[in-house]
């Protein structure tokens, strides 16, 4: 089973919803493409904190970065994603649902669509009840002590108990599937100490070759 990333998603959702405000030319695009990506990306990064107590990337080593959320490099790159977005990509995929809408009743088009987003929903879901199941089974395995070891703890415990779900995340969500899916995701202890999920399992490499060193 594999995820998405839906930081990308929904962010080129709100750009393609707004970018009518600022398509005049190549400068707002890439303005607006910038504010819109910055933003998204500090309050997914923060949401993530919040709820999963996880860190999907750190910035922290980059200049000109806030809180570590963000970074001048990658909000560069939003705004030069927003104009390749909005000028070649989406035109070229609206000519393809426009004739793929030719051949479709709008009741089919409409159900297509509802089934699309129903199961993206869910897939968010699934892949945020992974990650707090995978970083629970990582800090009760090293002894890692967080904020709320003590909850983790008790959901584990039960979890161990339900044989179908335990049986479901040992072969779907193993540490190599969550690793090489998140290679990048952090936690931070008690004492305010980051931690690579990857450095707890050295054994399993990252699918591809890391241009950013820790």
């Amino acid at each position: 089973m594999d995820h998405f990333y839906g930081i990308y998603g929904v962010g080129a959702v709100i750009i393609l919803v707004t970018a009518r405000y600022f398509c005049k030319n190549n400068v707002t695009l890439f303005l607006g493409g910038y504010a819109i990506g910055t933003i998204t990306e500090y309050l997914t990064s923060f949401l993530v904190e919040v709820i999963l107590h996880a860190k999907w990337w750190d910035y922290t080593n980059n200049i000109f970065n806030v809180n570590g959320r963000v970074c001048l490099l990658y909000s560069a790159f939003w705004g030069i994603l927003t104009i390749f977005l909005v000028k070649k990509f989406n035109p070229f995929i609206d000519n393809i649902l426009d004739k793929i809408k030719e051949k479709l009743s709008p009741k089919i088009a409409k159900i297509i669509v509802t089934l699309i987003i129903i199961f993206l929903a869910f897939d968010c879901l699934l892949t945020c009840y992974a990650q707090d199941i995978f970083i629970t089974r990582l800090t009760i395995r090293n002894h890692i002590e967080m904020k709320d070891t003590k909850r983790r703890e008790e959901d584990y415990q039960k979890l161990q108990q339900k044989e179908p779900i335990r049986y479901f995340i040992d072969n779907h969500w193993d540490d190599e599937k969550m690793i090489k899916t998140f290679p990048n995701m952090k936690i931070e202890d008690i004492h305010g100490n980051i931690i690579y999920l990857d450095s707890l399992l050295p054994e399993i490499q990252p699918y591809y070759k890391k241009v950013f060193q820790k």
